[in-house]
């Protein structure tokens, strides 16, 4: 059943040797649609995050999510080299591991990339609301800044203890995060007519992203005192590893590289180039930045009264915020902003707001890269035939696929207006870690079974990488909060029941069709890939 209904490698290979996608991008633009991809909401945002699990020792997380995404970006880099078409880890799949497997991973990256722009969308509207208060005095009220209050009643609803920390949620917190649910339903718009990024513009908001994060490093590292490290690890290993699970999402933006092969001169040289070296760029930047956020303000959790640790992203934690700010007080890990916060609290208020600018502009185009993505996935699921024609359906006057790309945007949408941003990325994170799971098995059984087909870039000490990038996959998998690790099977089953009822009876390939694309007339546009 594994390799069931395995598509041809030679079929695949000739499908993008026809098609008419213009090959423009080099290695230096493959690199910064890399960074571009990386850097974002995971870094400005969910540092909070880590830092409420792990504390300071988020550093070491930090490195621990960068050397799973490392070693799994090495056998991205043979496949991608080696098969450079669109739909990255489903159709690698496809060749390797079959059609079941593939129509697995390809839905989750559907989750991947749906779920981690509605996490982007959140990040942006916590910046968004930070910079209007700050720097203009426009207060958004909370009732429509999140959904912590709605999700505090649901909790004591459905029969949950309604602590002090619950009830102060439920009584200061907000019905829907609205600023969210506006740059979901803006970049759809964008996206169904068509308003494509000039590689230009594309460029210059990695430029903004960096030149904030160098800001943020210049500003916090020289503040940085040794006592604010200690504790070092106050949740031990556990809360290392649990925000290593968390955080690996500011690392995945990576494999964009990958689904843009199609659009790359000498994809061979180059996806390997983008792919390795915008991981090991923003690394460093990573390392720096958690450091001048630790070392100069502080990054310990916020615990229970009694000591236990209280969920990141939870209706108890945005009480236990609430009344903290009630009495003066206002850590990293409560912070919706936190890079801007540190650098507001530490002294520099204007840098803060400038930081906020920044990523108030950079971010809604993490957004359009994630759905995107997703749109592409989906149009090479449906060419498959394991999806309608109708979700590649091309707008007649507009020319891009607009079905798919408003249902899409819809459920974007919904997410964005009710959960908090650090859940989401959970989500994404179970969905992504399935992907590059199977990419890591696909890379040591093609070795088996095509050993003589050439590559350009061969992912070194295979056998040693391969399955640590696996293992490591697993590894933060199981340490994803409870909810998001049933979100993946209960989507997955959702996946199933569609593939036995729809896609497996008109899948081209059970069909015995074999398509070789002369002409790119059936594909939505594709621009260069956007640089978020």
């Amino acid at each position: 059943m594994i390799f069931w209904r395995v598509k041809s490698l030679d079929a695949i290979l000739a499908t993008a040797e026809k098609k008419s996608l213009h090959r423009s991008l080099g290695p230096f633009q493959l690199t910064m649609l890399g960074i571009g991809g990386i850097i974002g909401t995971g870094i400005f945002v969910l540092t909070a995050e880590a830092a409420q699990k792990a504390g300071p020792a988020m550093m070491i997380s930090f490195l621990l999510a960068a050397f799973v995404c490392g070693v799994a970006a090495l056998c991205y880099a043979e496949l991608a080299a080696m098969v450079p078409v669109s739909g990255s880890a489903y159709t690698y799949t496809y060749a390797v591991l079959g059609e079941f497997l593939a129509w697995i991973v390809g839905w989750a990256l559907v989750l991947e990339y749906a779920v981690a722009a509605s996490a982007v969308a959140v990040g942006w509207s916590g910046y968004i609301v930070g910079l209007l208060d700050h720097l203009l005095g426009i207060h958004v009220p909370d009732v429509i800044a999140n959904g912590d209050g709605l999700i505090a009643r649901m909790q004591m609803a459905i029969g949950m203890e309604a602590t002090p920390d619950l009830l102060k949620a439920a009584e200061v917190g907000g019905i829907v995060n609205f600023p969210a649910v506006l740059i979901a339903g803006l970049v759809t718009w964008l996206l169904v007519i068509g308003t494509k990024e000039s590689a230009t513009v594309n460029a210059a908001l990695v430029a903004i992203k960096l030149a904030a994060l160098l800001l943020f490093i210049a500003f916090a590292v020289p503040l940085i005192q040794m006592d604010h490290f200690v504790p070092f690890a106050p949740l031990g290993s556990v809360g290392v590893i649990g925000a290593a699970s968390s955080i690996f999402f500011a690392f995945v933006g990576f494999d964009a590289v990958s689904t843009a092969a199609e659009e790359t001169k000498n994809p061979q040289r180059n996806v390997p180039i983008g792919l390795i070296g915008s991981l090991v760029i923003c690394t460093i930047l990573y390392m720096l930045v958690a450091a001048g956020a630790v070392g100069s303000f502080g990054a310990q959790p916020v615990m229970e009264a009694n000591g236990a640790m209280i969920s990141p992203g939870s209706a108890e934690l945005a009480g236990k915020c609430a009344s903290l700010a009630a009495a003066g007080t206002n850590p990293l890990v409560c912070s919706k902003e936190a890079l801007a916060h540190v650098l507001r609290s530490i002294g520099h208020p204007a840098v803060g707001n400038l930081l906020g600018l920044a990523a108030g502009f950079a971010l809604p185009s993490v957004i359009l890269m994630m759905m995107f993505g997703q749109t592409r996935i989906f149009f090479v699921m449906s060419r498959d035939g394991l999806l309608p024609k109708r979700f590649s359906a091309v707008h007649p006057k507009y020319k891009t696929p607009h079905v798919i790309t408003i249902v899409t945007g819809i459920a974007v949408a919904i997410a964005a207006a009710f959960f908090p941003v650090g859940k989401l990325a959970d989500i994404s994170n179970s969905g992504t870690l399935c992907a590059f799971f199977f990419v890591a098995i696909a890379v040591m059984i093609l070795r088996r079974t095509e050993p003589n087909r050439r590559r350009v870039f061969r992912t070194p000490l295979v056998w040693i990488v391969a399955p640590l990038a696996a293992a490591g996959c697993l590894l933060l998998f199981f340490y994803l909060p409870p909810a998001a690790m049933i979100v993946f099977p209960v989507w997955a089953i959702i996946g199933l029941f569609i593939y036995f009822g729809y896609s497996m009876r008109r899948s081209h390939v059970g069909l015995g069709i074999v398509e070789v694309h002369e002409e790119d007339a059936d594909a939505p546009p594709q621009p260069v890939p956007p640089i978020a």
